[in-house]
C-alpha cells in the first residue's frame, strides 16, 4: 500500500482522513452510549447532555485556538488564512473540552466529576483518527522527522521518517488496557480515571513532539509542549489520588 494512501469511489478522490474522522466521532459516541447505558449514571440526562454540549464547544475552540497558534508567524495570503482557520489539534480539542465541561458545571450547578465515562470513547475515537492521519502521511502534519532509525517509513516525500501516528496508536492499545486494568482492580475515585488519561496522553505527547518538525517557540518547547505544561499545571492542584484499595465494582 502507498501512502499517502487514496480512497477512491465511483472515479472520485475521497479524503481518507475526513473519512476516519467522521468514522471516529460515530463510533465513540456509539460507544459512550454503550458505557453510559452499562454503568449508572451519577449525573442526570439534562445536566449530562448540558456538560456534554460544553464540552463540544470547548473543544470546537481550543482546536482551532491551539491550532493557530502553532503558527503564529505565517504569509498574509487568502489561502494561508483559509488553511490556518482550518487549522486544529487533538490536544486543543482536549483541554478546551476540559474548560468547556467546567464552565458547564460552575453554569448549572453541577459538582459531581464528569469525565470517566468519556475516557475509553475518546482514547477509541483518537485511536481511529490517527489511523486516519498514518494514511494521509505528509498530507497531514502528524509525520516525525527525518531519521535513520529501522522504524523510519517514506510518508509520501521519499523522505525516511518517524512515523509517530504509528508510534501514537501503539499507545493508545498500552493505555486503553493498562486504564481498565486500574479500573477494573483499583478504588479509583470518580474522576480519577479521566485525570489519569489526561496527565498520561499530555506526557507522551510532551515526548513525542521532539520528534516531530515542529518550531519550538518559547523556552524550546512548542505550542503542543507549552499546553501539556499548563495540563500539568492544572492537575497539580488537584492530583488524581494513586491506585489502591480493593477491587472496584461496577456501578
Amino acid at each position: 500500500m502507498q501512502i499517502p494512501f487514496e480512497l477512491q469511489l465511483f472515479g472520485f478522490n475521497i479524503n481518507v482522513h475526513l473519512v476516519f474522522e467522521y468514522l471516529a466521532f460515530f463510533v465513540a459516541f456509539r460507544y459512550y452510549v454503550v458505557l453510559r447505558r452499562k454503568y449508572r449514571d451519577h449525573i442526570s440526562s439534562n445536566n449530562r447532555l448540558s456538560i456534554i454540549l460544553g464540552a463540544a464547544l470547548g473543544a470546537l475552540i481550543g482546536s482551532r485556538l491551539v491550532g493557530i497558534l502553532e503558527n503564529p508567524v505565517f504569509e498574509l495570503s487568502q489561502h494561508n488564512i483559509i488553511q490556518l482557520l482550518n487549522t486544529k489539534t487533538i490536544m486543543g480539542g482536549l483541554f478546551g473540552g476540559l474548560l468547556g465541561v467546567e464552565l458547564a458545571k460552575k453554569i448549572i450547578g453541577e459538582t459531581k466529576s464528569s469525565g470517566d465515562l468519556f475516557v475509553f470513547p475518546i482514547i477509541l475515537g483518537i485511536f481511529i483518527g490517527r489511523i486516519g492521519c498514518f494514511l494521509s502521511g505528509v498530507n497531514e502534519f502528524t509525520y516525525g522527522k527525518e531519521t535513520n532509525f529501522f522504524m523510519g517509513m517514506d510518508l509520501g516525500d521519499g523522505v525516511l521518517r518517524h512515523p509517530t501516528s504509528l508510534y501514537e496508536l501503539v499507545f493508545f492499545i498500552v493505555l486503553f488496557l493498562g486504564l481498565k486494568q486500574f479500573q477494573k482492580h483499583r478504588n479509583l475515585k470518580n474522576g480519577d480515571l479521566f485525570k489519569w488519561f489526561m496527565i498520561l496522553y499530555f506526557t507522551f505527547r510532551f515526548c513525542i513532539e521532539f520528534l516531530k518538525p515542529n518550531v519550538f517557540f518559547v523556552f524550546g518547547l512548542s505550542t503542543i509542549q507549552v499546553l501539556c505544561v499548563v495540563c500539568w499545571v492544572y492537575y497539580l492542584k488537584a492530583p488524581p489520588n494513586l491506585p489502591m484499595g480493593e477491587e472496584q465494582e461496577a456501578e
